[in-house]
């Protein structure tokens, strides 16, 4: 299912994560559903009236299957450069594969069974880089590679699996699904300091909040410091 939660993004309701669209400078897929989303995505394309074609850039907030996982098959349609960070953007190249000492790592090894490697320009990001209106912002634990969007411009911060929702607050990403939660604290104090003020708070799992997403970080942030 695909919603218009604010002006210009769009979620798509996948299969037990969300993804996103947002009209930006050009139009943005953020990160892209299970390997058994494709129809969900393509179909919330041609309702937001883009179409796989349309889409001019991909944000990728971390290599999971349940956000990577439709990019191989979009990629005959999909002439996008996809941005990821870091080690995240080296297991989206199949350049290299997730650690099996850590618990999370070996989850990774277990979906990257399922996910196959999209033939697509995989751009790595830096910290602090522009890409169209959002800033990048490296904030791992969840995975090493994790990045946070946010766009100052359009108030929508996108911050994939760093956090999660329930009830109208955010909770930070646990032990099972986190390479380190330390670092998932340190992430979530560090954006909640760096990036400017945004409505629109678009997380992977859980309910987007339409508004009051940079208040409810900065409560995140003050439970876990």
């Amino acid at each position: 299912m695909a919603t218009e939660i604010a002006d210009g993004v769009w979620r798509f309701d996948c299969r037990g994560v969300n993804a996103y669209l947002v009209f930006d400078d050009v139009p943005t897929l953020v990160d892209a559903g299970t390997p058994w989303d494709e129809e969900t995505i393509r179909r919330g394309l041609d309702e937001a009236g883009v179409g796989v074609s349309g889409i001019g850039r991909v944000l990728i907030t971390h290599y999971d299957l349940d956000h990577v996982g439709t990019l191989a098959a979009l990629a005959s349609d999909l002439d996008a450069p996809v941005y990821a960070y870091g080690f995240d953007a080296q297991l989206l190249r199949g350049a290299r594969r997730p650690p099996f000492r850590n618990h999370k790592g070996l989850i990774q090894r277990l979906g990257g069974r399922l996910t196959e490697r999209a033939d697509l320009d995989v751009v790595g990001v830096r910290d602090g880089e522009a890409i169209g209106s959002f800033t990048a912002y490296h904030t791992p634990g969840h995975t090493p590679g994790h990045v946070a969007y946010v766009s100052e411009e359009l108030g929508v911060g996108l911050l994939g699996d760093l956090v999660s929702e329930s009830d109208g607050e955010l909770s930070p990403s646990g032990w099972l699904i986190s390479y380190d939660t330390d670092a998932v604290a340190t992430s979530v104090r560090g954006l909640a300091a760096r990036a400017p003020p945004f409505e629109v708070a678009c997380v992977g799992h859980g309910d987007p909040l339409a508004s009051g997403g940079s208040e409810a970080l900065a409560a995140l942030s003050a439970r876990v410091g």
